[in-house]
């Protein structure tokens, strides 16, 4: 069972948020016929009941009795409902502001005439948080039902340091794959063919390769053992592999969890680097590629990747490439630290699940807590 601690206190915000919402919807729909207004309380609050009912269930809702598609589509509602109210809220807010602010103005003024008056909302404002609220949890699970329209980003990287012999060296980075969240194989597998497609020289897979538990691979071992590639396929861990987020009925069985996991990595033709690296050889020069286990400087993510030990033995090699899950690892302990590793790939942010991409402007929420 996951954090229930956790749930709870979302739940009891949603609550909130879902009183102070109310109180906007009413004062829109004030002169909305009584029969109106009653279907539409009704609505709002079945709505609220159904989230939170949701919320408590979380914890159940397991791949023995509910479906990956359905509980993927619950958790892009529930998410999106979370922050379309958080965001809306925010303009109600302001406006209540605006209504405190006059209210003082006129409590001090010599306008006696105004000052047992109420200030009544502004409706501009009321209606622009709910649409804007709205927009945001329709981009949400828009975002969620094309969560299968794979695109392939090509960044070229130019070092006066690498070896001539790895010039033109081609990299396919991946990474967060939780399988446990698919729930269309085809679809999957038509990822894994635009990534050979490209022709890499070299495949890196930086972590998160379930959202828990190990069994949720079972299904899709044959559709990621199809990455290869002529140097090989290697990957780290990410932060949900370890099962960190599941309550196990003992040690033990958490343990074998995690074995069960690197014993896929290596089942898929990957090589795992474990707080390890490898050389690669070429004409008589030489890489390095390093992988940590998970190490994360914000939040509560575990650190347990040991940068000492991936490092050790490549200090007379001139060009190192790292493989960290965590973003935060680069400006928390790599670039201070280890400032002879020149390229660092990691995932884990995913974007925060929302952003928006348009030629010359790239913006998400993420940006404000990871800088990388």
């Amino acid at each position: 069972m996951r954090n229930t601690g956790f749930l709870w206190v979302i739940m009891a915000i949603t609550l909130l948020m879902d009183l102070y919402i109310f109180q906007v919807v009413k004062s829109l729909t004030i002169n909305a016929s009584p029969k109106t207004r009653l279907i539409i309380t009704v609505v709002y609050w079945l709505v609220s009941v159904a989230t939170v009912g949701i919320v408590i269930a979380t914890p159940y809702l397991t791949q023995q009795n509910i479906s990956r598609s359905l509980r993927t589509y619950l958790f892009a509602i529930l998410i999106g409902l979370f922050f379309a109210k958080l965001l809306a809220s925010v303009f109600f807010m302001v406006d209540d502001l605006r209504r405190g602010v006059t209210w003082v103005v006129k409590k001090v003024s010599s306008d006696a005439s105004a000052s047992g008056e109420g200030i009544s909302r502004s409706v501009f404002l009321s209606w622009l948080g709910i649409a804007v609220g709205g927009g945001l949890m329709t981009t949400f699970v828009y975002g969620f039902s094309n969560k299968y329209n794979y695109q392939v980003i090509r960044r070229k990287l130019k070092y006066s340091n690498i070896p001539p012999a790895f010039r033109g060296l081609k990299i396919v980075q991946i990474s967060d794959i939780h399988s446990g969240s698919f729930a269309d194989k085809q679809a999957v597998l038509h990822g894994v063919e635009k990534i050979m497609k490209e022709k890499p020289d070299l495949i890196l897979f930086t972590g998160d390769l379930v959202n828990d538990r190990a069994t949720e691979m079972d299904d899709y071992m044959d559709v990621f053992s199809q990455l290869k590639a002529p140097m090989g396929v290697y990957s780290t861990l990410g932060n949900h592999d370890y099962g960190d987020y599941v309550a196990w009925e003992s040690p033990e069985i958490k343990a074998k969890n995690l074995e069960r996991l690197k014993q896929i990595h290596g089942e898929l033709g990957w090589k795992l680097l474990m707080n390890e690296h490898v050389k690669f050889e070429r004409n008589g020069e030489h890489i390095a590629l390093l992988g940590i286990e998970n190490w994360g400087a914000k939040g509560n993510f575990p650190k347990y990747g040991k940068m000492t030990e991936a490092h050790a033995g490549t200090e007379n090699i001139p060009f190192k490439i790292l493989m960290s899950h965590d973003p935060s690892h680069w400006q928390a302990e790599v670039l201070e630290k280890y400032k002879d590793v020149d390229l660092m790939l990691a995932g884990h942010t995913h974007g925060m699940q929302f952003g928006v991409e348009l030629p010359g402007f790239r913006w998400s929420p993420v940006q404000y807590m990871y800088k990388q």
